[in-house]
């Protein structure tokens, strides 16, 4: 009976429920229910929508893990039938890894100033699988905070998080306007804050690893909680403590209209990849693993073995046995994957 549930789920997009981790430490959830239609948990504690996810919140497994239909986890059908779910190039390359985890973010206020590890502190300090790249598609306008404009000691830095000093840290970072469409690639080490009221689209590395260097006011224990179980001593050594000139910041930022086959700055590539797709009649979507969102109107996908409708706030994930995707109607999707095999 357990070999026929791991192989049930058919070779076509697979639409996916809402996935919110209960009682987080900020406040959001609204924008979440409304994208969704209602479709969504109710509260103001629910800020994070993990999507085709085979990652658990940190310390808390099994929460953030994506549930099939079936009643597995997506993690446990992709390690049963790999080549099925990622294709053979990626198979051969990464291994049974999807390689990206996708959230729904709504800041219901803003978010404590923290960075993530790159993959090599990660793999050597932690002993996890990958670092925690991320790149972010607007959905609402608002303020971030990324990077620093000066140069910070590291006891500098140190003394700033011993006692809290959220104001001078957020004077010290470049305050960023972000609207509709852009997308920000958030490299590992950067400093960064998403403000209040910003709702978006994220695409990471499949892990949850956050270096907090402010707690106050938040359900937060930072001194416990903040440093990985590192200490701050070695923790802060992943931070990036050097000021990032407003160039390379504009850098991180995509304003165009781009469908190209990635449509994030071209720093993103090695991690992962995201499509703004707009579908006037109709599209192709490429074979291979992928989480789709619709964003605006309605469509039809097809895959390999069924079709399926789709509306604004669906989301889906795709296995590589899906083939090409045939996309009829009208709407904007956005389309997650990988890195290129």
């Amino acid at each position: 009976m357990r070999d026929y549930i791991i192989h049930s789920e058919r070779a076509a997009p697979i639409r996916l429920n809402a996935n919110q981790p209960a009682d987080r430490f900020y406040r959001g959830g609204s924008r979440i229910a409304g994208f969704r239609r209602g479709r969504a948990a109710s509260g103001d504690r629910v800020p994070e929508d993990w999507i085709g996810s085979t990652t658990c919140v940190r310390g808390q497994d099994p929460a953030g893990m994506t549930i099939l239909a079936s009643g597995i986890t997506l993690a446990e059908a992709v390690a049963n039938r790999p080549e099925w779910w990622l294709g053979a190039a990626h198979y051969r390359r990464f291994g049974a890894d999807t390689k990206i985890l996708v959230k729904l973010l709504d800041a219901g206020e803003r978010l404590p100033i923290h960075a993530h590890p790159h993959s090599t502190f990660a793999r050597t300090r932690l002993g996890a699988a990958h670092g925690k790249a991320e790149a972010w598609y607007i959905l609402s306008a608002g303020l971030v905070h990324l990077g620093l404009t000066r140069d910070l000691g590291s006891a500098e830095l140190r003394e700033i998080v011993d006692s809290q000093q959220t104001d001078v840290l957020l004077a010290a970072m470049h305050q960023v306007a972000v609207h509709p469409g852009d997308r920000v690639y958030v490299p590992p080490g950067l400093l960064h804050s998403i403000g209040a009221g910003v709702f978006l689209a994220e695409v990471q590395e499949p892990e949850d690893l956050s270096i907090l260097l402010e707690w106050k006011g938040f359900r937060l224990d930072g001194r416990r909680d903040g440093h990985l179980g590192l200490g701050f001593d070695s923790a802060l050594q992943a931070v990036d403590r050097a000021a990032t000139w407003p160039a390379a910041i504009a850098s991180l930022v995509n304003s165009s209209t781009s469908t190209a086959t990635s449509s994030l700055p071209s720093l993103a590539d090695e991690y992962f990849r995201l499509e703004h797709v707009d579908v006037e009649e109709g599209f192709s979507i490429a074979a291979g693993f992928a989480v789709l969102l619709v964003l605006t109107g309605e469509m039809t996908i097809a895959g390999a073995d069924g079709t399926c409708s789709a509306s604004v706030g669906d989301t889906f994930v795709v296995p590589a046995a899906a083939g090409t995707l045939a996309v009829l109607g009208r709407g904007t999707l956005l389309v997650a994957r990988p890195p290129t095999a």
